[in-house]
């Protein structure tokens, strides 16, 4: 791609400004009490962990993600433009949340010194660096690319304590084996509509996340407190925002989703179903997706979100008075949807599973 195109393609899609965008929906950078991580215990499960920390040792993907011939063929001019914009925000909001891995573990590294918290941080390093480069690197193909440098010190950092980063990391990795899985599973069936030869990947890559996973799965089961009592709204809580969070972005990318052959909704309930199940490994209740009241609820937060865009692009007085009324609306919806009843569940005498999806 020649110089011209390439400042073409930077002025349309400023994707390092995409990556450090701080809302509701962007990837977030963490950072936590790292004195409270070197005290938790994985005595109750140190078979399983040692285990697990050979598995990250040996890197079953190691050498997977190597760009084949197809790679130089794509032509990026012929998507439509919005499939080129939803592309572009996908392959986006995938690096950032994965960097957003890396440098967490980075975090954890350089703050912890118990050789549990160390010898976990140093192996997700190891494993975790891959994956955004490989996507960096299609985007790179486009003329433009996240600068992960930059990122680093211009994204803003949110403070979790660590049973808060537990909840959600878990749930980001599980969620991004079932998003990827199943994705992956659909152009299987339908290789007609693999829009880039990056999906060839999505096997490996969704099975990275398990495995990251597994890890908090282990470190909460080996402190149970984290999963009873008032803890169990937290992970309520943490359950909602990642499944709000995906649904209301998933449909902002609709052109995407038909390029893939699929629907947003049933992909999203999909998605939902098999996490669901992967969960009950750990967590002692799941949130009834299926049920009609739950997805009325997740559609009203998808039409407030697109009012807020909106009013967003609007501007002015009427547009913050707007904005204003829609996210009181978005944050009682939100309320309604915490209060639906739960499926409550015993969770296994074993805690690991193998991505068998």
């Amino acid at each position: 791609m020649n110089a011209a195109i390439a400042d073409a393609m930077d002025a349309r899609y400023d994707t390092t400004g995409m990556a450090t965008q701080d809302t509701v929906l962007s990837p977030h950078f963490y950072t936590t009490d790292y004195q409270a991580l070197d005290r938790i215990d994985v005595e109750p499960v140190r078979a399983d962990w040692d285990r697990l920390m050979e598995e990250f040792q040996a890197d079953a993907n190691r050498g997977h993600f190597r760009r084949s011939a197809e790679f130089d063929t794509v032509d990026f001019d012929a998507y439509s433009p919005e499939l080129q914009r939803e592309l572009v925000d996908f392959l986006v909001s995938s690096v950032t949340s994965e960097f957003s891995g890396c440098v967490l573990y980075a975090e954890t590294k350089s703050g912890c010194r118990t050789p549990t918290s160390n010898d976990c941080s140093a192996t997700w390093r190891a494993t975790n660096p891959v994956t955004p480069g490989f996507i960096n690197d299609t985007l790179k193909d486009f003329g433009i690319a996240v600068n992960l440098g930059f990122l680093t010190k211009a994204k803003k950092y949110k403070y979790f304590s660590p049973k808060f980063i537990f909840y959600a990391v878990y749930l980001s990795e599980k969620i991004g084996y079932a998003r990827y899985i199943t994705i992956y599973r659909q152009l299987e069936k339908h290789p007609e509509m693999r829009i880039h030869p990056i999906f060839k990947w999505f096997k490996e890559w969704c099975n990275d996340e398990f495995r990251h996973g597994e890890a908090f799965a282990l470190l909460m089961r080996a402190n149970p407190h984290l999963l009873t009592g008032a803890n169990r709204l937290w992970i309520r809580f943490f359950l909602l925002a990642v499944y709000a969070t995906m649904y209301v972005r998933d449909h902002s990318r609709p052109h995407f989703h038909a390029a893939l052959g699929l629907d947003p909704t049933e992909y999203d309930l999909q998605v939902f179903r098999v996490t669901s199940e992967i969960s009950k490994q750990v967590f002692p209740f799941t949130l009834d997706t299926d049920a009609p009241a739950f997805r009325a609820g997740l559609d009203r937060l998808r039409r407030i979100a697109d009012g807020i865009a909106a009013a967003r692009a609007q501007g002015g007085i009427g547009g913050g008075l707007r904005r204003i009324g829609l996210t009181v609306a978005a944050g009682l919806t939100f309320a309604q949807l915490y209060l639906h009843p739960v499926q409550d569940h015993q969770v296994p005498e074993s805690v690991r599973l193998a991505p068998t999806w």
